[in-house]
């Protein structure tokens, strides 16, 4: 995904419904909280159901931002090229989030290497190009942060230049802080990002870490705040495509079926009593207990304290010791469990 951290972002519907954050964080183990929503007051407690394979609810309120896996191009270094654009948009065109759960699941589950799970992804979706020479052998430079899907997207995008003529060579370049200054100053050519995060990281560098991100759950309108952040720092953008990796709820399958919810409103409409796991800082910020709380009227009995998004998250759920969970939306293991 994007980092291996957490984004504090509220999507600007949301954050207009949130007030001050409710509950409070433990040292460890399960912790009390309640719900301030009286609303769904008499919806019945349901208890969480053990089982193998995870779903994740849809996030119908849009409390999250929209963090779509975006091409970023330096903007010289593509200035006078009208071909790489279009063929990295063919990309994004392809994939979804069931397919980036595809490509995580081959890769983080079943070992497979990044570039062999981009081989495959490239030719299941005919995505060579049919112009074998547009390229005329340039030479392009590539970065792939430091987790898995970011090399699996890297390796998809370089397949496909090279198929169009293009000399292309991945990178591994670390974190943001690291890899963006690298793509500013023409070092890279080209990274795979996500429109929210990227958004709020530039914003904060360019206005100050208090400022407020434009980013929000409304992909449209991230997108052109993106863009025109980009410009002053020299950076252009290809097509979002529609899969996303973000912060995201799940819960058991069995739990889903039994009560028969699909979406985070489902879920608060039929049932209370709920216990959320995640990680500490969960009971505190927007995208996470309260946000789930004012946006939605979810009610929690209680919070269990557990790692980000992380295998102790997926197991308590799968174990029947919380109801919901907080995990990432492109996590191979979701495709594993279902």
């Amino acid at each position: 995904m994007r980092t291996r951290t957490l984004a504090a972002g509220l999507s600007a519907v949301a954050l207009a419904s949130v007030l001050a954050a409710c509950g409070q964080a433990g040292s460890s183990g399960t912790h009390p909280t309640s719900s301030a929503n009286a609303s769904n007051a008499s919806v019945p407690t349901c208890k969480p159901v053990a089982g193998d394979k995870l779903v994740v609810l849809e996030d119908d309120k849009k409390l999250q931002n929209a963090d779509n896996v975006i091409p970023a191009l330096n903007a010289k270094a593509v200035a006078n090229d009208d071909a790489i654009i279009p063929l990295l948009d063919t990309v994004s065109a392809a994939l979804d989030t069931p397919g980036l759960i595809a490509l995580n699941k081959a890769v983080d589950v079943d070992r497979q290497t990044s570039a062999q799970a981009a081989k495959d992804f490239v030719d299941d979706h005919q995505l060579t190009a049919k112009d074998t020479s547009a390229g005329k052998g340039t030479k392009v430079t590539i970065g792939a942060a430091n987790f898995s899907e970011s090399a699996t997207l890297a390796n998809i995008y370089a397949d496909v230049l090279k198929s169009a003529g293009y000399a292309p060579t991945v990178r591994d370049v670390g974190s943001r802080e690291t890899y963006l200054k690298a793509l500013e100053n023409g070092q890279l050519t080209i990274v795979p990002e996500y429109t929210s995060t990227l958004t709020t990281f530039i914003n904060a560098a360019q206005n100050g870490a208090d400022s407020t991100s434009p980013a929000s759950g409304d992909l449209d309108k991230t997108v052109a705040a993106l863009t025109d952040l980009g410009k002053k720092v020299g950076l252009v953008f290809g097509k979002p495509a529609a899969a996303q990796d973000q912060n995201a709820y799940a819960v058991t399958t069995a739990f889903a079926d039994k009560n028969g919810v699909k979406t985070l409103s489902d879920l608060a409409s039929k049932c209370g009593g709920l216990i959320l796991g995640g990680p500490p800082e969960c009971t505190t910020r927007d995208y996470c207990q309260p946000g789930l709380e004012k946006v939605y009227g979810l009610q929690f009995a209680s919070f269990k304290q557990l790692d980000t998004g992380g295998p102790l998250t997926k197991s308590a759920l799968q174990k029947g010791q919380i109801t919901i969970g907080l995990v990432f939306s492109s996590d191979g293991q979701l495709a594993a469990s279902s």
